[in-house]
C-alpha cells in the first residue's frame, strides 16, 4: 500500500514539471527598406521567456560575404570615427532587449552581384540550469 501511495505522490510531482514549457523567444525587428551605403541601419533583439517575461542573454554577431567568410560586427558606436578601438559584438550580455546600428560601407554594394550579405546573430539564454540558443538571420543587399 505505502508503495503505491509513493508512487502517486512523485508522479503528482512530475507532472507540473513535465507540462511546464521552459525555452526562449527572440525576435529580430530591422527596417523593412535594404540598408543604404553610410546610413545608419539600426536593429533590435527582444529575448524574453515563454510566458514573455525580458530575460538576460547574450549576443554574438557576425556578417557573412557570399564567399562564406565570417566577419564579426563592431558595436555601432564604437571605432572610428568614435575615440577608441572598435568593439565586437560576441557574448554581448544584455535584458530583455539589445539595440544597436549598422553602417555599412560602400564595398558592401559589391556583394549584391553574388547574392548579397549574411547578417546572424546568436542568442543564448540560461534558464533553470539550461543553455537555450536562437539563431536570428537576415540577407540584405546594400544599395
Amino acid at each position: 500500500m505505502r508503495a503505491k501511495l509513493g508512487a502517486v505522490v512523485v508522479a503528482l510531482l512530475v507532472v507540473p514539471v513535465a507540462g511546464a514549457a521552459v525555452g526562449i523567444n527572440a525576435t529580430l525587428k530591422t527596417p523593412a527598406t535594404q540598408p543604404k551605403v553610410n546610413v545608419k541601419w539600426p536593429y533590435s533583439i527582444r529575448v524574453t521567456n515563454l510566458k514573455g517575461v525580458p530575460v538576460r542573454a547574450t549576443v554574438t554577431a557576425v556578417v557573412i560575404d557570399p564567399l562564406g567568410t565570417v566577419h564579426a560586427m563592431d558595436y555601432g558606436p564604437t571605432g572610428p570615427p568614435n575615440p577608441g578601438p572598435p568593439k565586437p559584438i560576441k557574448n554581448w550580455p544584455f535584458k530583455g532587449t539589445f539595440r544597436d546600428y549598422m553602417i555599412f560601407p560602400p564595398d558592401a554594394t559589391l556583394a549584391n552581384t553574388l547574392g548579397g550579405l549574411t547578417l546572424r546573430w546568436t542568442v543564448k539564454a540560461k534558464l533553470g540550469g539550461k543553455t537555450y540558443t536562437k539563431v536570428l538571420k537576415r540577407q540584405v543587399k546594400v544599395m
